[in-house]
């Protein structure tokens, strides 16, 4: 209690301070001041508002009902830069009020017969000057002119394919890579539709990834071609690796009449990776050990290197138990009653 009674004293002090001011007459100037102050400094903005001035604005362009079989092979500007003059207040209100809307041109009222569109943008200078108030004078515009090509492209569907880098986590790994669509429309003039192949994405990088990650990725713009849709949902679906095994017999294939392949063991036990979900669906029938005769035929020893003649999907760091196996070709005699 001892430790706060100071705070206590110097609290009550202070609101004695300010009542004291608060009820004086020094107070009650100090409050007129202020009040004279913004009321001068109001009339002062008004009154320079009022003057008139220069500014830059700007104003969004859209060109729109271009057909799908279009392509548009130049850059188009995605903004205009006006240069106006005016009162200080109608500016201000340009700025803050948002009144502008962006300035939309039909594509049918420009195509022209040679795939070449050349405008100025002083031709729609009017259309331009009906959003703004009548005082407005517009000075200029830039980009001064709309100058573009466009060509009517044929089509054909092609798949996605990824661009960039996957790396799944420690432990992890990519059991498949979807995307949603898997393939899409290309417009493009014949030359360019004959080579292409595919739709590659932009180049994506995705590290470490541990859980089955969603993402909207672009594909690649080029100038004279267009995809539809031109963006793809990506799904990259992952799974633990676990270990797993499985015991088969060496099948000979392709030994003449009566004669046998005989190894030693007769079975060899097959080590491999495979992700947990995989590894529900994985049956022993996947894997087979075949020998052929002809590749016996060609050693000069009686020992064969196992190999595994076809392996699953999903399957990887394949290992054998032995990794060699001793063999004899046995002759068969058929008994004949």
């Amino acid at each position: 209690m001892s430790s706060r009674l100071p705070l206590i004293r110097l609290k009550e002090r202070l609101d004695r301070i300010s009542k004291d001011f608060l009820f004086s007459d020094r107070s009650r100037e100090f409050f007129l001041f202020l009040f004279f102050f913004f009321v001068a400094g109001a009339f002062w903005l008004l009154q320079t508002l009022n003057g008139e001035f220069e500014d830059t604005i700007s104003l969004p362009f859209r060109l729109k009902g271009v057909p799908k079989e279009v392509v548009i092979t130049s850059q188009l500007p995605t903004e205009l830069q006006l240069r106006v003059k005016d009162r200080g207040t109608v500016l201000l209100n340009y700025k803050l009020g948002g009144e502008i809307m962006p300035l939309s041109i039909d594509f049918e009222k420009l195509k022209g017969n040679d795939n070449h569109v050349l405008m100025a943008f002083a031709q729609i200078e009017k259309q331009i000057l009906q959003q703004m108030s009548v005082s407005t004078r517009l000075l200029s515009i830039k980009p001064d002119t709309l100058d573009f090509y466009y060509t009517q492209a044929k089509s054909k569907r092609v798949p996605v394919r990824f661009q960039g880098r996957l790396m799944a986590a420690q432990t992890y790994f990519l059991a498949d890579t979807l995307f949603r669509p898997d393939s899409v429309e290309v417009y493009a003039p014949q030359a360019i539709l004959d080579t292409l192949c595919y739709a590659p994405t932009v180049f994506t990088e995705c590290l470490e990834v541990a859980d089955t990650l969603i993402r909207k990725v672009q594909l690649t713009s080029h100038s004279a071609v267009k995809f539809l849709p031109d963006e793809v949902e990506m799904s990259l679906l992952t799974d633990v690796y676990t270990e797993a095994s499985v015991e088969l017999p060496l099948e000979g294939v392709n030994f003449p009449m009566g004669k046998v392949l005989r190894a030693f063991p007769s079975h060899v036990k097959v080590l491999f990776q495979v992700g947990k979900n995989r590894y529900k669906s994985l049956s022993e029938e996947e894997f087979r050990l075949i020998v052929n005769y002809d590749e016996l035929m060609k050693l000069n020893h009686q020992k064969y290197t196992v190999k595994l003649h076809h392996l699953p999907q999903g399957v990887l760091n394949v290992r054998f138990v032995p990794e060699q196996v001793d063999f004899l070709i046995e002759q068969v005699s058929f008994q004949t009653e």
